[in-house]
C-alpha cells in the first residue's frame, strides 16, 4: 500500500475525529485494510501523526498569495505566517499535534528554511532570525489552537456578545461600554492585529542593531 495513501487517509482521519479518538485500527478500516499492515510502515500513531503534521505543512504553498520582486521582508514574513493560519483553520484538529511533534519532515524543514532565509537575507543574525522565526511560528500556532473553540461562532453570536457589552452600566464599566461596537473581532482579524505587532517590533530591533563598519586602515 503506498505510503502517500496512508499519510493522505490520517490527515482525512484525523480532521474527523481529532486525535484522541485517532486509532490504527480506525485508520486501517478507513483503507479497508489491516493493523498489521499499517504496523509494517509506522511502529506507532505517533509516527503517523508526526507524517500528518508535515503533509499539513505541504499545503501552506497553496495559501501563499504572490508578493512582488520588491516585497519587502515584513511583507513576506506575514505572507509566510498568513498562509501557515490559512492552512491550519482547514485542518483545526490537527493543530494540537505541534504541541507534541517538531516539525523535522521534508515539509516542515522547507518551511522553516523559506522563512529563516528571509530572515537571515534581511539583516537579522542567525540568533536573532532563528528566535524571530520560532516567536512567530509559535503565535500562528498558538492562534491557531483556538480555531475548535470558535468554530460554532457566528455574527449572531458576535452580535448578541456587543449588545450585551453594549447594555452594561456605563458608570461601573466605561471602558467596555466603550469598545463594545468592537467587542468581539473576528479571530482573522486578532491574528493579522497581533502579527504585525510582533513584525513591527521586530522591525524597531533590527533597526537598533549597530551597522558594522569597516574600520580604517591605521596611518603612521
Amino acid at each position: 500500500m503506498p505510503i502517500e495513501r496512508v499519510i493522505a487517509a490520517a490527515v482525512k482521519l484525523v480532521d474527523e475525529v481529532g486525535p484522541g479518538d485517532f486509532s490504527m485500527r480506525l485508520l486501517a478500516q478507513r483503507l479497508q485494510s489491516s493493523t498489521a499492515t499499517l504496523y509494517r510502515h509506522f511502529a506507532s500513531k505517533d509516527e503517523i501523526f508526526a507524517e500528518v503534521v508535515d503533509h499539513v505543512l505541504g499545503e501552506v504553498p497553496r495559501h501563499l498569495t504572490d508578493t512582488a520582486d520588491t516585497a519587502t521582508w515584513q511583507e513576506r514574513l506575514i505572507t509566510i505566517a498568513d498562509a501557515l493560519f490559512r492552512t491550519l483553520k482547514k485542518h483545526p484538529t490537527v493543530v494540537s499535534l505541534f504541541n507534541d511533534h517538531i516539525p523535522f519532515g521534508p515539509q516542515g524543514l522547507a518551511a522553516r528554511e523559506t522563512a529563516m532565509g528571509v530572515l537571515l537575507s534581511s539583516g537579522f543574525s542567525p540568533e536573532a532570525a532563528a528566535k524571530a522565526y520560532t516567536v512567530v511560528a509559535h503565535y500562528t500556532i498558538g492562534f491557531a489552537s483556538q480555531l475548535g473553540a470558535y468554530a460554532g461562532d457566528g455574527p449572531e453570536d458576535d452580535q448578541g456578545i456587543r449588545e450585551f457589552y453594549d447594555s452594561l452600566d456605563p458608570a461601573r464599566y466605561p471602558a467596555t461600554v466603550a469598545s463594545a461596537p468592537f467587542l468581539p473581532s473576528s479571530l482573522d482579524d486578532e491574528f493579522r492585529f497581533g502579527l504585525q505587532l510582533i513584525v513591527d517590533g521586530l522591525t524597531t530591533q533590527l533597526a537598533a542593531v549597530p551597522t558594522p563598519t569597516t574600520p580604517s586602515p591605521h596611518r603612521r
